[in-house]
């Protein structure tokens, strides 16, 4: 394994792989990536799906069963999906028992064109639940005003739920309430609140790339001086929030009852810019308790020449909240951004599925 990932295993980050494919898991890489370079959870999303069945034979053997079972295309991505990621589990499920079912993780996300309805999101959460029937699963709900109630439908279950989507600081706390108030519920039926994990999938990296962009059209000096700055200081700030709610009593009896916390999960942490490190969204935001989901590239990245050198995080709350301060005395209308950035998120997400049911309907048509 490499200094660099072990120091943030070290610094109580946890390692996980922002993919999934079948490729993968027939050939050991994700086996040899848990072995290796310490990755110790699995997100997926629409668009990784997407990807991986336009790629290679490795799916070829399930759609001519399904093709001759004559099932239809919601129902054969749904067995697809459900059946990667339950070899994932597998895979993941010493890393889940040896850490007592904090990491060794795999996150499946409800159909991104349920995101805007709470009700059939959480029949959705049910039915994924129901389906992969691992301990070591997570569901992955969009944090829209719709998905909060499904949040906390869904662990008030005893679900455990990977809230995805996350930009702002005034939604993440909502989120976080949510949480909260699943885990209530989920104390008052008598659920085992120990067996309940949550993270909060907090986006960073597109953050930069729409707020660049709006500093570019400004064209100040005072503006372009701070392309760059405003994701990290958005999740630091995050982490701020996150420190506030755990500290307060409502979570303090919550904690004393069994339950665990909602860490901070990094998502979209490869960097899009060619003007930024390759390993900025991995460097600036270390500290304990947190996850950072990468894509294999930047898991490479930070193997080979990340910059890992402590807490990165806690100490620079003031400079996050004078980088805020900062951009929106250039013009740049933070709420504004971040609905922004939630629609195209779930816009993204809902073509990255259509595209997907489109790659199923012509691999169907073919096997049969």
């Amino acid at each position: 394994m490499s200094e660099n990932l072990s120091k943030l295993t070290k610094f109580g980050v946890s390692i996980w792989l922002d993919d999934i494919s079948r490729e993968r898991l027939r050939t050991g890489n994700l086996a040899a990536l848990i072995r290796e370079k310490n990755v110790t959870g699995v997100t997926s999303n629409p668009t990784i799906f997407a990807s991986a069945l336009s790629k290679g034979d490795a799916y070829e053997t399930q759609l001519h069963d399904l093709a001759v079972r004559k099932v239809s295309v919601d129902e054969a991505v749904r067995a697809i999906t459900t059946f990667d990621i339950r070899w994932a589990a597998d895979v993941l499920r010493p890393v889940y028992d040896a850490t007592s079912g904090v990491d060794g993780r795999v996150s499946i996300e409800v159909d991104p064109r349920l995101a805007r309805e709470t009700e059939a999101t959480i029949a959705e959460a049910r039915a994924l639940w129901w389906l992969v029937d691992r301990p070591n699963l997570f569901i992955k709900i969009p944090a829209t005003l719709e998905g909060l109630p499904a949040i906390t439908a869904a662990i008030a279950e005893g679900i455990s739920v990977n809230v995805t989507l996350i930009f702002s600081l005034e939604r993440y706390r909502a989120v976080m309430d949510a949480w909260l108030d699943g885990l209530e519920q989920a104390k008052a039926k008598g659920l085992d609140l120990s067996q309940i994990e949550s993270v909060a999938s907090f986006f960073v990296s597109r953050v930069d790339s729409e707020i660049d962009s709006r500093l570019d059209k400004i064209g100040t000096p005072e503006a372009l001086e701070l392309k760059g700055k405003a994701a990290v200081a958005n999740a630091r700030l995050a982490y701020a929030a996150f420190e506030e709610v755990v500290n307060t009593p409502r979570w303090q009896e919550l904690r004393a009852a069994g339950a665990r916390p909602q860490r901070p999960l990094w998502a979209s942490t490869g960097t899009k810019s060619p003007d930024y490190p390759d390993t900025l969204y991995v460097d600036e935001l270390v500290t304990a308790g947190t996850v950072n989901t990468m894509p294999e590239k930047t898991l490479n990245a930070v193997a080979d020449h990340g910059r890992i050198s402590g807490d990165t995080i806690r100490p620079f709350y003031e400079a996050a909240w004078n980088a805020m301060a900062a951009l929106k005395s250039v013009g740049i209308d933070y709420d504004d951004v971040v609905k922004a950035l939630e629609d195209e998120g779930v816009d993204k997400f809902a073509v990255s599925w259509n595209e997907l049911l489109e790659t199923v309907t012509t691999e169907l048509g073919k096997a049969r």
